[in-house]
């Protein structure tokens, strides 16, 4: 995550220091509201760990992690131009898909598996952007993002995740408004802090799973400029 953090400033600081070379690029061109489908590819990981359990001993757990899936979505958005070659994007994406994290104790005694289940992503962006030439331009991305969260297994529901996503791509459109939107990035959830529902001789585990879930992703989106 540092280390995208690190590209995205230094193609900020890249987008300010050239600005003045992109002399025949028109922000007018890509400004206004849009609406796009989206394609990604997505993969997701996890730091997971069970602490505790009826011995009230440390346990490892194993993750799911590292899985890709192909994911569908769809975006609506507006580009505001602050300039000839400047642009703020302003939007929100959503996407129909769902991430499996499924932990199994090394407890040989226990009874269910742990799985949880994150889907319906909701993003809501803003994307400081540079015109390139008059129909392309690049942009970051700073989101916050939201996820639904389901859980099985004797553990209590840690909730609804939110966390922080940042991304960079490019943007190109046609003179009849259609346009082709590619980006890569990573959102970062916070943990998934979940407690064991179970109990051991008539006494409540003290069993804690904790998970920090991580998503990355390339992205496609088609869509039209109204």
């Amino acid at each position: 995550m540092n280390k995208l953090r690190t590209m995205l400033c230094a193609a900020c600081t890249l987008m300010l220091a050239n600005i003045n070379s992109y002399a025949l690029a028109d922000s007018g061109n890509l400004a206004g509201p849009y609406i796009a489908l989206q394609a990604s590819s997505v993969g997701m990981g996890a730091m997971a760990t069970q602490q505790g359990g009826a011995d009230d001993v440390n346990e490892n757990t194993t993750v799911n992690a590292g899985r890709t899936g192909i994911v569908a979505g769809a975006e609506v958005g507006y580009a505001v131009p602050l300039g000839e070659h400047l642009l703020l994007d302003v939007g929100v994406s959503y996407i129909d898909g769902a991430a499996v994290l499924k932990t199994q104790s090394t407890d040989l005694a226990a009874v269910d598996d742990v799985k949880v289940v994150i889907s319906d992503f909701v993003t809501y962006y803003i994307a400081p952007t540079v015109m390139l030439t008059d129909t392309s331009a690049l942009y970051v991305k700073i989101a916050y993002s939201e996820a639904d969260v389901n859980v099985s297994g004797d553990i209590s529901n840690p909730g609804d995740l939110d966390g922080d996503t940042y991304a960079i791509g490019m943007r190109t459109v046609l003179p009849s408004g259609l346009f082709v939107r590619a980006e890569a990035g990573m959102t970062d959830y916070q943990n998934v802090i979940s407690t064991g529902k179970g109990t051991a001789g008539g006494i409540p585990t003290t069993t804690s799973y904790h998970a920090d879930p991580k998503i990355a992703f390339g992205a496609i989106s088609l869509g039209f400029r109204f």
